[in-house]
């Protein structure tokens, strides 16, 4: 069946959501003041903002004209270290909401827990499911004072802060890269030098590189000798660039990207290219690899559909897991099975997406085989109309947009969720798109 609906346009994309909150916080524990540049402003990017200002940081946020519209900036008066918590009246820990915010829990509980005061990290009911035993388990080695008011391994946690002088620590990687991307932002902080070594099957890498990156940005000097160990030296400080561009969402980025590899025309995401720091710019060659023709530029990408419809293959997207999602729903508008694996961690996101993903497919007539780690997809002859789920989940939402380009089209239950990280896309999805008309 023919999808040649048409796509044509450009996309500026909002900030991306690891970038902005690790650099919040990088910001907000470094001497000076740093304008951040494209803020994303979603509710995970509010969450930290909230936290932050709880905490005694000023974080000022105003809008300014970019190429593309109007922007967000956030401009972060940093404390030149860790937190002192601020005193309440009747002496209870200092409660930070921080919704189903992992780019805000994770990095928090270890600046916290180096931090003076007591604090309560807590989120919405999701969250409260969510792991977090691995980085908990790190933390402890180094002094730690962290306890779990209701699950053991989960949020809500109580946290003592105190004193850390930093050492020798091992962390298991095979659950989230976020958890050693938090112990190592706090890391320099710390008055002595730190090893940590890195165990399990690391998930996600390209997010710890990035993370590396930016505190280097920030003055932070980090060695990486071995692809599982690093050494930090103690007693750092970080110092603001002054000014921080965040770059657009790599993984925002890939539904537009799909969009025009399946309907023909040509797409391009400004924000994201070969500069960047994001581990989902790699998605666009596994679009490539399905028969699209891409063109990366330092700080753009561009999609157009090939000359032969798209195949189907077999991809381990362990490094891009969200923008792995976008192959998913790619792969009913392929020829042949497409296989995804080694993405166990998509059982720790939002929602257990690959479950979720598995059950929604199966609904427009998809053959699903779900794994422990894995999902193969073999597309229905017809894509059938139904109504999709989305788990509260803004990347089931966005991913289901794909099937617009059917006759059959589809009905996404609750799209707000995208609120999360890209408030309005489905305004600018709609603007690019030419969609087929329903029967």
């Amino acid at each position: 069946m023919d999808y040649r609906s048409g796509c044509q346009g450009e996309v500026f994309l909002p900030g991306s959501k690891s970038i902005a909150n690790r650099a919040l916080l990088l910001s907000a524990l470094a001497e000076g003041t740093t304008v951040l540049e494209n803020m994303l402003d979603s509710n995970d990017t509010q969450h930290m903002r909230a936290a932050l200002r709880a905490l005694g940081i000023e974080v000022i946020d105003r809008v300014s004209t970019q190429e593309g519209g109007a922007r967000t900036e956030t401009v972060v008066v940093g404390g030149g270290g860790l937190f002192n918590a601020p005193t309440t009246s009747n002496e209870q820990p200092l409660a930070l909401f921080l919704g189903n915010a992992g780019t805000a829990m994770r990095p928090l509980t270890a600046a916290l827990a180096a931090s003076q005061g007591e604090f309560l990290l807590h989120g919405e009911p999701r969250m409260h499911e969510r792991p977090i035993g691995p980085l908990i388990d790190a933390l402890r080695q180094l002094g730690a004072e962290i306890d779990y008011p209701e699950q053991d391994g989960y949020p809500p946690l109580q946290i003592h802060g105190r004193a850390l002088t930093g050492g020798q620590v091992r962390i298991d990687g095979s659950l989230s890269s976020q958890f050693i991307s938090a112990l190592l932002m706090v890391l320099p902080l710390l008055p002595q030098r730190s090893e940590v070594v890195l165990t399990g099957t690391i998930v996600s890498a390209p997010y710890i590189a990035l993370t590396v990156a930016m505190m280097r940005h920030f003055g932070a000097q980090v060695e990486w000798p071995e692809p599982h160990r690093f050494v930090i030296a103690g007693g750092q400080v970080y110092r603001s660039p002054q000014q921080y561009w965040i770059e657009g969402d790599a993984s925002s980025a890939s539904y537009f990207l799909a969009a025009a590899a399946i309907a023909g025309g040509t797409i391009t995401v400004h924000g994201v290219g070969t500069e960047s720091l994001q581990g989902d710019k790699e998605f666009a060659k596994v679009l490539a690899q399905m028969g699209a023709e891409v063109d990366y530029q330092p700080r753009s990408i561009a999609v157009s559909r090939g000359v032969q419809p798209l195949r189907g293959g077999d991809f381990d997207l362990n490094e891009i897991p969200d923008a792995a999602m976008t192959i998913a729903t790619t792969a009913l508008f392929a020829k042949g099975p497409t296989a995804i694996r080694n993405i166990y961690n998509w059982r720790l996101k939002e929602t257990d997406r690959l479950h979720a993903m598995a059950t929604e497919l199966q609904k427009v007539g998809a053959e699903i085989t779900e794994l422990e780690d894995a999902i193969i997809i073999t597309p229905p002859l017809e894509i059938q109309h139904a109504e999709i789920a989305t788990y509260d989940d803004h990347r089931m939402a966005m991913c289901f947009a794909l099937l617009a380009f059917t006759p059959a089209g589809v009905t996404i239950l609750d799209p707000d969720c995208c609120r999360k990280t890209y408030p309005h896309f489905f305004q600018d999805f709609l603007a690019l798109c030419r969609l087929p008309q329903n029967p």
